[in-house]
This record gives structure tokens, sequence and C-alpha cells, in this order.
């Protein structure tokens, strides 16, 4: 059965209270539409853990630094409530742009530290846009669980840490990246790729498994890293925005393996920016 589709606050919250007062658990998973199989990776994940899973399709215009990139953002809200009825969502709360920014907001929430590297400097008040309309979702829905994939793996940590500096009652859960069998990591952007762009795409995450397996083997890092900058553009990436080797717990670059690590690149292919990361 198609999920039902809530646009106002005053309805979630309705729903919320009835499972409330029957003590039934809530689990919340955020997104931005045209959902992929990672997308429904999480409500699987979700509908495992709590009696109740609402999904939330809301385009954040305040996460955007680039006017174009909203405005091309796929939106496919009929297909995805399609894709969402065979996992037993109760619903999909698409709030109307009232409901999350009415006139005169004016607020903001700022994350500092894991904000300061990567994405952070190369997409100004991304983060504050995401900060701020994640804590929206959660303190309008009052769920007890969040799920989001690795695959952004820096938001992840940014939620994880506004929940912990706010003390919002929140359980915030990571789940693994779902990719493509080319090892192309699932992404809603991934739709604007051409066919021959997406081919490509799939050498950036074959690349990330075997830098890692030479960082395992005692590779140095600065030569693993000019190597891959040197084959992605070869491969036919326009720019390479980052490639860092960071802790996996508060981002802070690393030159080795010797903590929990993790690879990250972000690379510009056929006009769309693609983001990646593995566990070294």
């Amino acid at each position: 059965m198609t999920p039902k589709i809530l646009r106002r606050l005053d309805d979630l919250r309705a729903l919320r209270r009835d499972w409330i007062r029957n003590g039934e658990s809530l689990a919340l998973v955020p997104t931005m539409g045209a959902l992929h199989a990672g997308h429904l990776s999480l409500v699987e994940a979700a509908r495992a853990a709590c009696d109740h899973v609402v999904v939330t399709i809301f385009v954040n215009p305040k996460q955007f630094n680039n006017p174009q990139d909203l405005a091309s953002y796929p939106r496919t809200e009929v297909e995805d409530a399609a894709k969402l009825a065979p996992y037993g969502v109760d619903a999909i709360y698409v709030p109307d742009p009232d409901q999350m920014y009415p006139d005169g907001y004016a607020t903001t929430v700022s994350v500092t530290g894991v904000t300061e590297v990567m994405d952070g400097p190369n997409r100004p008040g991304h983060f504050d846009g995401v900060a701020t309309v994640v804590a929206k979702l959660f303190l309008q829905s009052g769920a007890d669980k969040a799920f989001f994939g690795e695959k952004d793996y820096q938001q992840l940590l940014v939620v994880k840490r506004m929940v912990r500096d706010l003390n919002i009652p929140i359980e915030v859960i990571g789940c693994p990246t779902v990719r493509e069998a080319s090892g192309l990591a699932l992404s809603s952007r991934n739709l604007r790729l051409s066919a021959q762009a997406r081919d490509t795409a799939g050498a950036l995450n074959r690349m990330m498994e075997t830098a890692a397996e030479q960082l395992r083997a005692g590779a140095a890092w600065d030569p693993l890293q000019a190597g891959m900058r040197d084959a992605l553009v070869q491969a036919g990436f326009s720019e390479v925005e980052y490639i860092d080797l960071r802790s996996a717990t508060n981002l802070s670059e690393q030159t080795g393996p010797e903590t929990a690590t993790r690879i990250f690149v972000a690379a510009w292919l056929d006009g769309v920016r693609l983001i990646d990361n593995i566990a070294v």
C-alpha cells in the first residue's frame, strides 16, 4: 500500500501523538527524494528497529550553495512513494516550504570542527543548512531513531555532533553505503550522469580500494594520494576537489592506518559532483 503523504506539521504530530500514547517507537529516514536502493536500505534498517517509520522528503534550499544545483536536483515524489509502498512505511512527510521556513524565519544551526575540512570549505554554508533542517525534522517528528547512509560520512558526523551538543533525544545510526555493480556509490545525483560517465564513475571506488589495500600493506599515503589524483584526471574526471585520509571519528588528517581511518574523495565528472569514502 502506498504510504500516506503528510504536508503539514500538525498532521505529523497528530500521528506521532497516537504512537506515543501506545508506547510505540518511531524511526525517521530523512531524504531529499529521488530515492534509490541506498535509501531503501535505510528504510529496511529503520523498519527492523522501530514500530513505525516515517520517511521525509524535502529538497532543502539552505544546504545548496549553488542555485543551479538546487534547480536541477531531481524531484520524483510520485515515483518515490511507489518505491516505498512495499516497505511498510507509515507515512511520507513532504513538508510545504512554510512548514520548514515560515516568513521571518531567522535561526541557523551551525556545527564547527568536523565541518571545517573537505566539503566544508568547498561548499560554504552547506553544513549549516544540513544541521538546521535535520534539527527541525528531529524536533518536528520526535523520532526515537534516525538513519543516515555512510556515503555522506561527513554529514553523518555533523548530525551526530549536533545531537550530542544540543541534547536532542534521538539515536543517529549510520548504515553502510550501497553501490552499483561497478562500485559507484548510489546517489540521487547519479541520475544526471550520462551512460558513458556512469561507466567511468565506477573507477573511483576501485582506485580507493586499491589505495586502501596498499596502505594496509605499509605504503606511504602521499604518493598514493598523488597517484589517485593523476589517475582520476586521466580517467576523465574534470576536477578533483580533495583526496584525503582522515580519522573516522573526528576527521583529523592522518598519514597512515594506525587508527580508524577512511579515504575521502570528491571529484567532478560530466558536470556532476561525486563524493565517496571507504574504511581503511
